[in-house]
């Protein structure tokens, strides 16, 4: 099945209904504020609130890099039959040049050499354009969604062609240098359709998921299920809080404590081992205006002072989906402000009556302490000229995850129990 669609000129890409065939069309909007929000909404639904448009509006006025979102709707008898988003980042040549000199690690190849005397010659001039289907501030697959009625295989045709076919069009402002398509916890099928338009599978930093035991109903109980070492460490932890308190704040006290959350957040930020996007300045303030009752930002006070703070969302199909955290690197080990704020997502997530609770990415071992186990997350990168075949195994490198070694704080079941169970 063929679904060949013809780039075109600058001035015709945000044409309505573009012809694929088979009474396929496809729709491109340059804006959120121009995708007609019924036909979107009637397929992204209750399922995600980050394909939700008044989250989208707000990732649009990510500030960090120079960053384009695209959107498409997918018709089918010009219904309505899918959606796909994308994020066009731009990178300039001294972040590229920093990323391939902390990734390499067997010599100079002369190729190498050329490139890194290029990078600082010119540091500042915009070198790579990665165009992402999915959103480079949160982890899992939120860039596309199609109808039950489309079969799998269709599915990843149309997100295969558009998605080629918009990134050569992109290079009308700028070189497309890579494209990458993100992250899901199998692999994208038919594998073969991938394998002929050369992209490149690789695994990334896994989710870390806490699955609530049945009837549990605080934290209390939760640690009670740990062993005797992992209680005890816990209680530890908890123990050296005496004296703060968690709180979770109003948009009311969100925008009055904005600048300290900011700040703390930017502590984590600054630290990062790669920075794609920074979100913009009042950035919480604007989710708790839009998801009041979905999003909750807890902090952790001294007297009147933020020393730490976790956000999540409570989504639809019952998960709490950690957000972003900031903390007080200065006081981080005399109050256990990371592993604490854990604990509190947890205790979150057991008072909300939630099924999981998704701690995202990045220190894997701390959170099996927790409870936590590893998600597979599969990414697909595919280079589009010289810079991006040079980049593309540094730039792989940093995104897939470092060693660590898994950690149970659970009782171990009795042997009876285990043997009794089902294989």
């Amino acid at each position: 099945m063929s679904l060949f669609c013809k780039p075109v000129s600058s001035k015709r890409r945000f044409l309505p209904h573009r012809l694929l065939n088979q009474g396929f069309t496809f729709t491109l909007f340059p804006s959120v504020a121009a995708v007609p929000s019924s036909e979107w909404e009637s397929l992204s639904g209750q399922s995600s609130i980050f394909l939700n448009p008044a989250y989208l509006s707000i990732v649009e006025k990510c500030t960090y890099t120079s960053m384009l979102c695209r959107y498409v709707i997918v018709y089918y008898n010009k219904k309505p039959c899918g959606i796909i988003y994308y994020q066009v980042i731009t990178f300039k040549a001294g972040t590229l040049g920093d990323l391939v000199t902390a990734q390499f690690q067997n010599g100079q190849s002369k190729r190498l050499s050329m490139f890194e005397k290029y990078i600082e010659s010119n540091r500042n001039e915009e070198l790579l354009r990665l165009f992402t289907c999915g959103n480079n501030l949160i982890s899992g697959d939120y860039g596309f969604v199609f109808s039950k009625d489309i079969n799998q295989q269709t599915a990843t045709e149309l997100l295969l062609n558009i998605t080629e076919t918009i990134a050569r069009e992109e290079k009308i402002r700028g070189a497309i240098c890579a494209i990458l398509i993100k992250d899901f916890h199998k692999p994208l099928e038919p594998s073969r359709l991938l394998d002929n338009e050369k992209y490149t599978r690789f695994a990334v930093e896994p989710n870390m998921v806490v699955e609530i035991p049945e009837g549990v109903k605080n934290k209390e109980e939760y640690i009670e299920l740990f062993s005797k070492k992992y209680r005890n460490r816990a209680k530890t932890i908890f123990k050296s809080l005496a004296g703060l308190e968690f709180k979770e704040l109003t948009l009311t006290e969100i925008q009055k404590h904005e600048k300290e959350i900011y700040s703390l957040y930017e502590n984590i930020f600054d630290r990062a081992r790669f920075k794609l996007t920074k979100l913009p300045e009042y950035y919480f303030s604007k989710v708790k205006a839009e998801f009041r009752e979905q999003f909750k930002l807890t902090a952790l006070f001294r007297e009147s002072k933020i020393l730490a703070f976790g956000s999540c969302f409570l989504m639809p199909d019952s998960d709490l989906e950690a957000h972003y955290i900031g903390f007080d690197y200065e006081v981080n080990n005399e109050y256990n402000l990371y592993q604490n704020l854990l604990y509190q997502m947890i205790e979150s997530g057991i008072k909300n009556k939630c099924k999981c609770v998704n701690l995202g990415r990045t220190a894997a071992e701390i959170k099996t302490t927790v409870g936590a186990k590893p998600h597979e997350l599969i990414c697909y990168i595919k280079p589009q000229n010289t810079v991006s075949r040079v980049i593309q195994k540094p730039f792989i490198g940093m995104l897939q995850p470092a060693e660590w070694t898994p950690r149970n704080p659970f009782k171990e079941e009795p042997e009876e129990k285990r043997a009794g169970q089902k294989v």
